[in-house]
């Protein structure tokens, strides 16, 4: 049997036999002709953490925080304004104005729990919110925390705020395809060496490890004892060929340096090498033109210039030594030894930037 059925087709209504046994039949007639319902709607209950799921939660409450605990939380969550919650990390934005809103609508919180029919709040929330009054992020966390970040970015390997600032002294070293320079500066800025040397041989022959071994031990003979010894990170990526004799050299250079003047690592794991991001040296001096750094003659002529003419200047060179910095700075002036004026910009940089700035 054929029941005749309008359907929408092409724009217009037209009537089509429809089979009696058919799910689209089916469908037509529940949704025309079904009764009306007789049976009472099913309400959902709101559940209150006052019932016995809130017993459960309660006695997790109070094996996590104590009496006196829970009263300080219960204190802040009925007394504090919105602006106050939003101090909290965890209450910023809809959860503080939630808290608040809840707190008109039905009065003070009277336990922990009681926190979870708050929306946004679950379970897990609600610990850490707790542990988040009871701890919160003072201002000096949050700079110890910025002031970490920052050196993460700035020096590798990692290593303890605690042992930047109590840094003495350390030796900044800059190596370049033809020689290396370092210097030494106190945390007093007062240079105490500053010197260069040639390796020219390096760069010459088949790259033995040797022959960097016998070079770079020989240098580092002449340095004098620091508690960090700093080097250059440039992190050169050459797309060119014809350039990976440079990085290589680079490389060996500067595994040679962590791998003997690291003398304790074995012992006690602590990294008395580092690397500092050039970049950022480049940027505290304001040598940079987009991603290019330029030179530092300048700004290491005027520091030279301001030790001798300023009572207070940028860096301290000793009366004895400033003779012979200033005639060493001269001589290379027309060959531009950038080296040499990196590795005292570096160590300059270290300080202001490192240990000067994670000071309490």
């Amino acid at each position: 049997m054929n029941v005749p059925s309008l359907l929408l087709a092409g724009g217009r209504w037209r009537c089509f036999p429809l089979p009696l046994g058919s799910s689209l039949f089916q469908t037509l007639y529940n949704s025309c002709c079904r009764k009306e319902s007789t049976a009472p709607e099913k309400i959902i209950p709101h559940v209150d953490f006052s019932d016995e799921t809130a017993k459960e939660s309660g006695k997790t409450f109070g094996k996590l925080f104590s009496s006196e605990q829970q009263a300080s939380i219960l204190h802040v969550l009925n007394t504090a304004s919105n602006k106050e919650l939003e101090a909290f990390k965890l209450l910023r934005g809809k959860k503080s104005l939630n808290i608040v809103e809840h707190r008109k609508k039905f009065g003070p919180f009277q336990n922990l729990e009681s926190l979870m029919n708050v929306p946004l709040f679950h379970y897990k929330i609600t610990i850490q919110v707790c542990n988040s009054i009871l701890n919160p992020e003072t201002e000096g966390k949050k700079k110890t925390l910025q002031e970490s970040r920052i050196l993460r970015k700035l020096i590798k390997p990692e290593i303890g705020r605690e042992r930047v600032k109590a840094v003495n002294s350390i030796v900044s070293i800059v190596s370049g395809t033809r020689r290396l320079a370092w210097a030494h500066l106190d945390r007093k800025l007062a240079v105490l060496d500053w010197q260069q040397t040639e390796y020219c041989q390096l760069m010459k022959g088949s790259y033995l490890s040797s022959v960097y071994l016998e070079e770079i031990s020989s240098i580092i003979s002449k340095m004098p004892k620091a508690d960090f010894y700093v080097l250059e990170k440039t992190g050169p990526s050459f797309q060119n060929p014809s350039l990976f004799p440079v990085l290589l050299h680079f490389h060996m250079t500067e595994a040679m340096l962590y791998a003997l003047l690291n003398v304790t690592f074995a012992q006690d794991g602590h990294h008395q090498v580092l690397s500092m991001n050039r970049n950022a040296v480049g940027k505290h001096f304001e040598l940079m033109i987009g991603d290019t750094r330029t030179s530092g003659k300048e700004v290491v002529k005027q520091l030279l210039s301001e030790s001798v003419l300023k009572d207070e200047p940028r860096v301290f060179f000793p009366p004895e030594k400033i003779v012979r910095y200033r005639q060493m700075f001269s001589s290379t002036e027309h060959n531009r030894v950038e080296e040499l004026y990196d590795s005292l910009l570096q160590a300059i940089a270290f300080y202001e930037l490192a240990v000067f700035n994670t000071e309490s």
